[in-house]
């Protein structure tokens, strides 16, 4: 008898984190290596919601809270989903949680029974699927193609659904691609979803405000009011206002649903951090203008890393929306060889020879269920980003 659960060989460990992990270690090591694996903005928390945590902690507020968070936290999240997305809901209604993935898994393990269905749009942010599997369910992948700039289209969520389909996650701005879906492109799919009422939408809005040109986020029950009733509308402080480290995430939904979440919640971690909670509710109610200063630092990235990896041979990477990734095509490199000698044949092999013989660690496409492909993030230096950039010119040039 095995010592270790049966569910654990379900599931994998983060691949983004084995990455960022392994890109330290070499750097520890003494190696030249710029990494381009983590999923979290180079700025520092502004110093409002520093100050407000300062004042939290110098005013005691650093006892245990509500088990899903406290009152003033969720009054500013039901403001900000009235002001931002036209959404009412009441405190009664919302979770907060450690970050936007203790969000969703609270979700899944509170609803999934054994053979429930989720389906899931790949490329789809590497923990949907196992936090499916660690909840008993079954991830059904949906593939997006390149062609649809790696958007779902309402023909390809219609053929996924089955009897067995409990929830459908969306995401957009997407990790890892970083589309974002208009209005009409999302109502195409909610109009599906109106036809099939046993199916539950969980919407990871974590982008929202990252969103660059002339991009307007929506949300699918904003979009679509009669999925009002079975939409977690999910999203978090973690990416638009650099809190990564300070793990708070949030969910507004049915009361019925917030309430299996909060008793899971209330016997596992229990509250998220108090003072992280209070540099939250100052984050949501503060200040918002360095949001649009910082979104134009990453749109110049954006475009720097989109034009210098389509310049790469081998290459083809399309312009994303929103977020700070880009989820470029490597299918003309296939089956060539690096100056090492490595053949390349998937695109892990790819991101492994780059790694070793360049220099720069990225997360191949495998990991987001589309290949092939990597991952980038440009949420770094434009010095490191220009860098990295030339060494991948340099490493494709190579293959032969």
């Amino acid at each position: 008898m095995s010592f270790l659960s049966d569910t654990l060989a379900r599931v994998k460990p983060s691949p983004t984190i084995a990455v960022s992990t392994l890109a330290a270690e070499l750097k520890a090591a003494g190696k030249d290596v710029i990494g381009l694996g983590a999923g979290e903005p180079d700025f520092n928390t502004p110093e409002n919601i520093c100050a407000a945590a300062k004042a939290a902690i110098d005013a005691g507020k650093t006892k245990y809270t509500a088990p899903d968070g406290i009152a003033e936290l969720k009054q500013a999240i039901c403001d900000k989903l009235k002001r931002d997305n036209g959404l009412d809901y009441t405190p009664k209604q919302v979770s907060v949680g450690t970050g936007g993935k203790q969000i969703l898994y609270n979700a899944l393990m509170a609803t999934l029974n054994p053979g429930d269905e989720v389906v899931i749009p790949a490329p789809y942010w590497v923990s949907y699927p196992d936090m499916v599997l660690l909840a008993g369910g079954e991830p059904v992948i949906a593939e997006a193609s390149a062609d649809n700039a790696y958007k779902l289209t309402a023909d390809q969520l219609e053929a996924a659904i089955t009897p067995n389909t409990k929830w459908f996650i969306f995401n957009s701005p997407s990790n890892p691609t970083g589309a974002g879906y208009t209005h009409d492109e999302l109502k195409a799919l909610t109009d599906v979803l109106m036809r099939h009422p046993h199916v539950w939408v969980m919407t990871d809005d974590m982008y929202e405000y990252l969103v660059y040109d002339d991009f307007e986020f929506v949300t699918p029950a904003q979009v679509e009011p009669g999925l009002y009733d079975r939409t977690l509308t999910v999203n978090g402080v973690s990416k638009a206002y650099a809190m990564t480290g300070w793990r708070i995430g949030y969910a507004a939904g049915p009361e019925q649903l917030i309430g299996a979440m909060r008793k899971i919640q209330s016997q596992s971690t229990s509250n998220p951090c108090s003072i992280s909670q209070w540099a939250a509710v100052e984050a949501l109610n503060g200040p918002q203008d360095y949001i649009a200063m910082n979104n134009e630092i990453f749109k110049r990235r954006r475009d720097m890393v989109v034009d210098m990896l389509n310049a790469a041979k081998g290459i083809t990477c399309p312009t994303p929306e929103g977020a700070f990734y880009v989820y470029p095509s490597i299918a003309g490199c296939m089956g060539k060889t690096t100056p090492g000698g490595k053949l390349i044949e998937t695109d892990e092999d790819f991101a492994t020879a780059l790694l070793e013989e360049n220099g720069v660690a990225v997360v191949f496409g495998g990991a987001f269920g589309l290949s092939p492909n990597f991952r980038v993030s440009y949420a770094t230096s434009d010095e490191n980003l220009k860098t990295a950039c030339e060494r991948i010119q340099a490493f494709c040039a190579a293959l032969t």
